[in-house]
């Protein structure tokens, strides 16, 4: 029979190869994400103005 650390290496393996399928979709939607949080900080700052910078 498996221990326990074997059987916890053949679940890591199994969620890596299962998960692989998904990483470049979570890539992207990573990047889309950064590049909104972005420009919306990037509108914040210019709507605020340079007077109510100290």
């Amino acid at each position: 029979m498996f221990g326990l650390s074997e059987l916890a290496i053949i679940l890591i393996v199994v969620i890596a190869v299962l998960a692989a399928k998904k990483l470049p979709e979570l890539a992207r939607s990573a990047g889309r994400s950064a590049r909104i949080l972005k420009a919306e900080a990037k509108t914040t700052n210019e709507d605020s103005g340079p007077s109510s910078r100290t």
